[in-house]
């Protein structure tokens, strides 16, 4: 089932229940599904990729929301911000552990026969691909840091 036939059937399920945290959350990410396909021209479905990088950027915004709320004391905004990522992010597949994507960057490194920083954006561009969807950009972004730098 496409990600917008999931979207609307959780939509509906949430309106039965009267959760308009979910609510909101599902409608965001039906207004951003509708957006990027208006963007592209064309009325056709996004593909997998793009509904992934879609709904990782929603979470992402909706963290980096919280953490500003939440260093400016307003927990009151915060909460409902963290609320709505986890909503969003149980349409993501299932996020790898740090030691997961350890093992996968360290895989990647010898494949590449990266030395040292100079060679972070080969390495990043192979982790990001292959890691797409299951991992946060900035974990792996930390990660090979810390590989490339020891």
């Amino acid at each position: 089932m496409s990600l917008s036939k999931e979207v609307m059937t959780a939509m509906k399920e949430a309106m039965k229940a009267k959760d308009t945290n979910a609510l909101t959350s599902l409608r965001a990410i039906k207004s951003a599904i509708l957006l990027a396909q208006t963007e592209s021209g064309a009325k056709e479905d996004l593909t997998e990729d793009q509904e992934l990088k879609l709904l990782q950027k929603l979470v992402k915004q909706r963290k980096d929301s919280a953490a500003i709320f939440k260093e400016q004391g307003r927990d009151d905004l915060a909460q409902p911000e963290l609320d709505q990522a986890a909503v969003i992010a149980k349409f993501l597949p299932e996020q790898m552990s740090e030691e997961a994507i350890e093992k996968a960057v360290t895989a990647i490194i010898e494949k590449t026969g990266a030395a040292g920083m100079k060679d972070m954006g080969k390495v990043m561009g192979m982790a990001s691909s292959e890691l797409a969807g299951k991992a946060d950009g900035k974990t792996i972004s930390t990660i090979v840091k810390n590989k490339l730098s020891s």
